[in-house]
Formats: C-alpha cells, sequence, structure tokens
C-alpha cells in the first residue's frame, strides 16, 4: 500500500453531500430533541406491546396432552365434545357443536333421527358413550 491521503474522508463526505445532500453526512444528534426522544420512546413502547400480544397468540398451550396454538382457542368456543370428551380439529364438528352440542360422530351415533329426543334433553349414559368408537 501507498502512502495514504489525510484527507480521503473529508473528499468522500464532500462527495456524498455532494450527491445526496448535507443531511447525509450530519451527526444523527444534531437534530435530535427531547420531543422526538419521547416520540421514539412512546413508538418503542406501542411495539413492544404489539409484539407481546403477538407473541402469546402464537404461544403454545397443553390441551389433553396435544400441544395447540393458543391463537386458535378463545374462551368462547369449547372443541372438546361433551358427550364423548373428544377434542376435535375438525370443521364439521363446529356445526354440530353449535347446533346439537355434540361432534359430527356423536351426532351420527346418538342424535340422528332421533333429534326429538336429543332436544328434550337425553344424553347418553357415561358408559354408554364408550361404544361409539370415538374413542380409539
Amino acid at each position: 500500500m501507498g502512502k495514504k491521503d489525510p484527507n480521503y474522508v473529508i473528499k468522500v463526505e464532500k462527495a456524498i453531500a455532494d450527491k445526496y445532500g448535507k443531511e447525509t453526512v450530519q451527526n444523527p444528534r444534531r437534530n435530535w430533541t427531547e420531543e422526538k426522544e419521547h416520540d421514539f420512546v412512546e413508538q418503542l413502547k406501542t411495539r413492544n406491546r404489539r409484539m407481546n400480544e403477538l407473541a402469546q397468540k402464537v404461544e403454545k398451550v397443553e390441551v389433553n396432552g396435544i400441544l395447540v396454538s393458543q391463537k386458535l382457542l378463545s374462551r368462547e368456543t369449547n372443541r372438546t365434545c361433551p358427550v364423548c370428551e373428544i377434542y376435535s380439529f375438525d370443521k364439521k364438528d363446529d356445526v354440530y357443536m353449535n347446533k346439537f352440542q355434540c361432534c359430527f360422530n356423536c351426532y351420527i351415533y346418538y342424535v340422528e333421527d332421533r333429534e326429538e329426543r336429543w332436544k328434550t334433553g337425553w344424553r347418553p349414559q357415561l358408559g354408554d358413550n364408550k361404544t361409539n368408537g370415538n374413542n380409539t
């Protein structure tokens, strides 16, 4: 390497300032004020709060021995069939859970063609619901 030019940095900064403007080579603290600092801190707090909310939605929760995203669970919906006590991921079970408070398999086994009896409050005995083959 040859002799270094002590003014090289100054020349580069001048070339950058000529091409892109003086703001590109000035110290970032030059225009920083207390008000800007306060706004920046508030933006950081808002961002962190949103990131925490997102992290809670992605967080996994154990349900009957299975890790499920907490985002899939809500306090309003219960995806466990009260008859056979099986947790269901199937979308078609949602329809039967809303209308008959049971999963699709329990609907086929206990409710189909007996809707009137089901609507009056009849439910299988605790031992009876193990015979429909859902628990395997």
